[in-house]
């Protein structure tokens, strides 16, 4: 066993927030910074040239995900927008038996599946710094018209009392404006005391 697994474990990081809350920019930057590596995920929708950047996926049809599903293959899984989305197991499950740090971006109803099968995971929740915060990122994306920015506005605020209701989340974080840096040094101290080794560098 190499000295790395022996000091530094395998750790799962499920991370969720509001969508314009900007989550998935602290993930990027996390697993840059750790080194850490994104969870892979199957889903049912078409691919985006974002997809390049952040989280891995794998792009399959909707017979092949219900196969996934029927064989035990999700840690969880979800119905979004007319799509499927989930996370697949092996993976993890080897990464953190390798000692690699595995990053998980996910909504709180997957992450309330996750917790129950790594109840060892640390859970982190991105909190806009307020609701009117909140509102005026999801504006400035400029990627939805304004009966849908609602739409979104009113899921966030459901995603949030419904995260502090769960007590799944080890850490509630707010991303301020232009806060990223700071978001991820909060997290990554998180993590050296979740492990216990807060004394110590990360790898």
């Amino acid at each position: 066993m190499s000295h790395t697994n022996t000091c530094h474990p395998g750790l799962l990081v499920f991370i969720s927030g509001p969508s314009g809350v900007g989550k998935s920019t602290v993930c990027r930057k996390l697993a840059a910074e750790l080194p850490a590596e994104f969870a892979v995920s199957a889903t049912t929708r078409q691919a985006k040239p974002q997809d390049a950047q952040g989280k891995k996926y794998e792009f399959v049809d909707h017979p092949t995900f219900r196969k996934l599903l029927e064989a035990g293959e999700l840690l969880e899984y979800a119905e979004k927008f007319g799509n499927w989305y989930g996370t697949l197991k092996k993976p993890v499950e080897d990464g953190v038996k390798a000692g690699r740090t595995i990053l998980l971006e996910i909504e709180v109803q997957g992450a309330i599946q996750v917790h129950k099968l790594f109840p060892e995971a640390l859970g982190v929740f991105i909190l806009p710094p307020s609701e009117k915060d909140l509102l005026k990122r999801l504006r400035d994306r400029g990627r939805d018209d304004e009966a849908t920015i609602q739409q979104r506005f009113m899921e966030a605020k459901q995603e949030i009392h419904m995260a502090e209701a769960t007590g799944i989340y080890d850490l509630l974080v707010v991303n301020e404006d232009h806060g990223v840096d700071k978001t991820c040094e909060t997290i990554k101290k998180a993590i050296r005391k979740f492990r216990g080794d807060e004394q110590q560098p990360l790898f």
